[in-house]
């Protein structure tokens, strides 16, 4: 049987190797590596920082969901160190990828995830891929990346930049009001019932002239600080 050479240190000291070390190891895995350690500690609560102020002032400042936040914060620490340690493992770039899309495009079977939701869900995991891979860059590279976006979703954010419309679905019964000659008084007598007075505009939808009723929709600009995550529901399903 062919027996491995022994351990050289002064060869291993003049390709680099620390030979200080290199009886500190584990099945072949080195048992403590400082820089290493250091660098993990230092990236993951930087990437901690970046996601916290992301779901923190943008996301829950108006939506005040606590269990979206508790996602957020973990898929955040979860992704980095999946992806920090699988770069320090050196395995294929592709996997990486694959992982990410994967988590991109999840969908919870208990409730349909909303687009807002699933928007900054998508936010976080690029953050924490990004974070976690970006070993070859310089630090001020990396803290100027995830301040243009933070920067971008504070514009968009904005109140002042971009004003957030939803909908809100009703099953209207008064239908001689749908006709067009009629849409002014439809719409006064939507924001009168429903409370909703800045409605932008209305679209009518199915009509049951057995029973005269209409679905309509409304289009209306949600105020400071205010989010609609049940736009989409029209009643509760019959038992």
């Amino acid at each position: 049987m062919e027996e491995f050479p022994q351990f050289d240190p002064t060869i291993a000291e003049e390709f680099g190797f620390d030979t200080a070390t290199a009886g500190s190891t584990f099945l072949g895995t080195p048992l403590f590596e400082a820089d290493s350690l250091i660098n993990l500690f230092i990236r993951f609560f930087f990437n901690l920082l970046m996601c916290w102020i992301i779901t923190q002032f943008f996301y829950y400042k108006k939506s005040k969901r606590r269990d979206y936040y508790l996602t957020f914060m973990l898929f955040s620490a979860t992704m980095f160190v999946l992806i920090f340690l699988m770069e320090n493992v050196k395995l294929q770039i592709g996997f990486t990828l694959g992982l990410f899309a994967i988590f991109g495009m999840i969908r919870y079977r208990t409730e349909t995830v909303p687009v807002r939701e699933m928007t900054y869900l998508f936010i976080i995991i690029g953050i924490s891929v990004i974070n976690g891979l970006a070993m070859a860059v310089s630090i001020a590279e990396l803290v100027c990346a995830n301040l243009l976006i933070i920067a971008l979703i504070a514009v968009l954010e904005s109140t002042t930049f971009l004003r957030q419309v939803s909908t809100k679905i009703v099953l209207y019964e008064k239908i001689d009001l749908i006709v067009p000659e009629k849409r002014e008084e439809l719409m006064a007598d939507l924001r009168k019932r429903t409370g909703i007075q800045n409605i932008q505009k209305i679209e009518i939808g199915h009509i049951d002239f057995l029973r005269d009723v209409a679905y309509i929709k409304l289009y209306y600009i949600l105020g400071k600080n205010e989010t609609n995550t049940i736009d989409t529901i029209t009643k509760f399903k019959e038992s």
